[in-house]
Parts: structure tokens; sequence; C-alpha cells
């Protein structure tokens, strides 16, 4: 148990490294080359229904709908009595401080259409991705609950799995296609993602440590 944690806050002492060090590069280079090319590598390949499919992956990124959807899923918990889960996704919306606070900071914009394609107009500023962040976190979480709790019957937990993982791989491009993020915006969001996955699983699983060493 003492290795695997000081291995785990390696990995997280690393990540805030990457997530610290990326962050200050993109504040002194607001447009990259890099990242151009990586937007038109992704949008060469162009379609009504591509369209309408990146579009659906980020639905639950957008305002109102990513509050709404942790406050339902943090409900459905609460009510089927996982009541200490439900609490820890309702957590999930303090990362919304979060990433406004480093927005503002770094304060990149936006793509625009000198640049890429524009399939979605967005607000706020654009480093780091907020999508790939709330996914990584809300869907990471959702991962660990479905293989933690085995009371739940599991074809749900398995359709919960492959479906957040599905949408945790497939945000990050969405968001590039849809000319909404460079490329280091979505690596930006998926680093700090990690990182307050690491707090939220470790205070999950404190407890049930500390009752496990007891007995």
């Amino acid at each position: 148990m003492h290795i695997k944690r000081n291995t785990l806050l390696i990995i997280l002492t690393l990540l805030i490294i990457a997530f610290t060090s990326l962050s200050v590069f993109i504040a002194g280079h607001p447009i990259l080359q890099f990242d151009i090319r990586a937007s038109l590598f992704v949008q060469q390949y162009q379609s009504d229904w591509l369209d309408k499919l990146m579009l659906a992956i980020s639905f639950f990124g957008e305002l109102p709908w990513s509050l709404l959807s942790i406050l339902v899923v943090a409900a459905i918990f609460y009510w089927q009595k996982f009541k200490r889960e439900g609490l820890f996704m309702a957590s999930i919306l303090l990362s919304g401080l979060i990433i406004l606070g480093i927005k503002n900071m770094i304060n990149r914009p936006r793509p625009t259409t000198f640049y890429v394609r524009l399939v979605e107009v967005n607000r706020f500023q654009s480093y780091p991705s907020g999508h790939v962040l709330s996914y990584v976190l809300f869907f990471g979480f959702l991962i660990i609950l479905m293989d933690r709790l085995e009371t739940i019957p599991k074809i749900t937990r398995n359709i919960v799995t492959y479906l957040s993982a599905f949408l945790m791989i497939s945000i990050a491009p969405s968001r590039i296609y849809l000319g909404a993020h460079w490329f280091t915006d979505t690596l930006g969001g998926f680093l700090l993602g990690l990182i307050c996955l690491f707090p939220l699983c470790y205070f999950y699983f404190k407890k049930d440590s500390s009752q496990s060493e007891n007995n």
C-alpha cells in the first residue's frame, strides 16, 4: 500500500509539472503552427453527418447541460441508496470554478476562421478545454464507480463503462474538429482532468482503506 501511494504521488506530481509547463508555454505562445496543422489534419474529412456526430459528442459538456448531467447522475446515485457516491459526483461541479479561473489567467483566444473551419462558435477563453476536463473527471469517475459498485447489475455497469470510455476518448478530437479548441487546449484539459480526478478518488477510497485497516 505504501509503494502504491508513493507511485500515485509521483504520477500526480508529474501531471502537475506537465500541466504547469504547458500552461506557461501557451500563455507566451497563444498561436502555434503545430496546433494549426493538427486542426487542419483533423478537419480534412468533413461532412454533415460528421458535424452532427461531433456536436452530439460534445453535447454533455455544453452549459447548462453539463451541470444538469452531473446533478441528474448524482441524484440517481443518491436515490438508489448510493448516497456517498452521489455526493462525490455532485462535488465535480467545483471543477467549473477551477477551469474558469485558469482560462482567465491564460486568456488564450479561441481558434478563428482565419486558421480553421468553425462548426461551433464558443464564448470564454480557449485554454484549457473545459469539455475535455469535465469528460475526463465525470466519465472517468463513473468508470471507477462502475468497477467498484458490484451490486449494480453487470449489464448496466458495462454499458455505462463503455459509453463513458467512448466519450472520454472522442471528446478531444470532436473539439478540434468543431474548431472550438486547439490540440494543446485539449491536452491541457486532459492533464487537468486527471489532476482533479486524483483527489476525488483519494478521498473516495480513503474511508474504505481506513476501515479495512481497523478491521
